[in-house]
């Protein structure tokens, strides 16, 4: 059996670097963003769903990058973001129950009151940051190990800090046996950062507090970007932020609704 993926037509052609692709609405990203966001996440269950073939798992992954992330309403454009979509095996960070949804446009549960972000959220966030090979990158909220094996892909070096001990031991596990040996990843609380390896060149936060840490801001590098969900959980907004000397640039993106940063992120004021 062969170990390469099979890329249907419309995603290679979307990884031509000749292609020229229509700019999507923002309103209309919006609205199909939070279609997937508020679709209730599948319960897992003691019998689940049958286990599919590693042939299955690759059409469904390419199907998911076609249908989802190359819709006109999504429109995810990022040639090296597209293929690490496309080659990072989902279904391995998810309870083995529920690999068969793996690929489906939702988030699925992962234990412990915490979530994989559906696909889309994933690649846009990605996308967003604007990843190099050169960039060492910090991530918090480990959560599933996903999102650490998609940036594995596109930069030097990811930093992973999961609060949650249970959840950063398997994403650990998982991370090693798969490969991504450029992933370092520790328990800890996320809203302090990780001091004694920045500064970083990205930060990329997977869980929302209702303020921009200042821990963060502090170990992001001057022409840094970051990319964090800010806000209660009625009302939640991704922002984009660059660090221009003492200036910070930020952008509202895109609504969302994440899980809450916990830890110091609970007790601290702006």
């Amino acid at each position: 059996m062969s170990n390469h993926l099979r890329i249907g037509s419309r995603l290679q052609d979307a990884l031509l670097p000749t292609r020229k692709h229509r700019q999507s609405s923002p309103w209309l990203a919006s609205l199909a963003l939070l279609s997937g966001l508020c679709a209730a996440p599948i319960e897992a269950t003691a019998g689940g769903a049958s286990e599919m073939d590693h042939e299955s798992y690759a059409a469904a992954r390419t199907r998911m990058v076609e249908q989802q992330l190359l819709s006109d309403w999504r429109a995810i454009r990022d040639r090296a973001v597209l293929q690490a979509m496309a080659t990072v095996p989902r279904h391995e960070f998810v309870p083995a129950e529920l690999r068969p949804y793996a690929y489906d446009d939702r988030p699925l549960p992962i234990g412990y009151s915490q979530t994989i972000s559906q696909p889309y959220v994933v690649a846009f966030m990605t996308e967003q940051l604007a990843p190099k090979m050169t960039d060492r990158v910090l991530e918090i909220g480990t959560g599933s190990g996903y999102q650490a094996a998609i940036l594995s892909a596109l930069v030097k070096e990811v930093y992973s800090i999961e609060i949650v001990e249970p959840l950063a031991r398997r994403a650990g596990n998982d991370l090693a046996r798969l490969g991504y040996g450029n992933v370092r990843l520790r328990h800890g609380d996320g809203y302090q950062g990780w001091p004694e390896a920045a500064p970083f060149d990205a930060i990329i936060v997977t869980c929302a507090p209702d303020h921009v840490p200042q821990p963060l801001l502090d170990q992001l590098k001057d022409g840094g970007r970051m990319i964090i969900p800010v806000g209660g959980s009625g009302d939640q907004r991704l922002f984009l932020l660059r660090k221009r000397g003492d200036r910070l640039e930020q952008e509202a993106v895109l609504p969302v609704r994440f899980v809450p940063m916990t830890g110091s992120a609970a007790n601290s004021g702006r």
